[in-house]
């Protein structure tokens, strides 16, 4: 297992907003065990050579495999929380996390390995200076061999990117990339629904309808590092 154990604990510091420090990083898991102690151990990282009071949070969603003791585990040790949502579907585990979460910006992404959650640096500037959702895309920023279909690539996401911009407005070249950070309180005041993996669709679509600030970066998908077949 990824050795973490000289990663320094975060700090937490509440606000009269509601907020416990500035960044919560929200990873969805479903029988990740291969990978999420990576992901945790970037993240946790990620915090504390840039000085950022916040947290991990994992939100396990009925995990069978090793993943969620896993998370419990690497808990204990850095920091990290894990929240279980009982409800299935990838929106359901997004919504129990956000619901869950302290910080006054979240970053969510998948515990696959696929993101790197050592470089999130651009997100947190982007919502620094005032952007409410901040997309990562992954078509500016690098896809690696093997880690998004051939169709998926060169159909899917460029057709379904491009329908969103021109019915709802969504100024956004990759309308469904996993990686993508937000204020939370931006978030919450749109009253995101959806259960699964619509979900992703139904927080840009809502931010644009709502004209909230959105803002995008480059973001390198690399391929997952799970041996079992992808949810999707």
């Amino acid at each position: 297992m990824h050795n973490m154990g000289a990663v320094p604990q975060p700090v937490f510091h509440q606000n009269h907003s509601g907020h416990e420090g500035e960044l919560t990083i929200l990873m969805p898991c479903l029988n990740e065990a291969e990978t999420i102690a990576d992901c945790i151990g970037k993240a946790q990282g990620f915090l504390a050579a840039g000085g950022i009071t916040g947290q991990v949070l994992i939100a396990d969603n009925g995990s069978s495999d090793a993943s969620s003791a896993i998370a419990i585990a690497i808990a204990t040790r850095l920091g990290a929380r894990v929240v279980q949502v009982q409800h299935r579907g990838y929106g359901s585990a997004l919504l129990g996390g956000i619901r869950a979460a302290r910080g006054r910006y979240i970053v969510m992404g998948d515990a696959d390995g696929s993101y790197n959650f050592g470089r999130l640096e651009e997100f947190v500037a982007k919502l620094r200076d005032g952007a409410d959702l901040v997309m990562g895309n992954r078509f500016r920023g690098g896809i690696r061999p093997g880690a998004m279909p051939f169709l998926h690539r060169y159909l899917g996401n460029p057709v379904l990117s491009r329908l969103g911009r021109l019915f709802f407005g969504a100024s956004v070249g990759d309308l469904h990339c996993g990686l993508r950070g937000f204020n939370r309180d931006s978030i919450h005041r749109i009253d995101l629904q959806s259960t699964g993996m619509e979900f992703a669709s139904e927080m840009v679509v809502k931010c644009a309808l709502n004209r909230l600030q959105i803002a995008e970066v480059p973001t390198t998908l690399a391929p997952a590092g799970r041996s079992r077949p992808p949810h999707l």
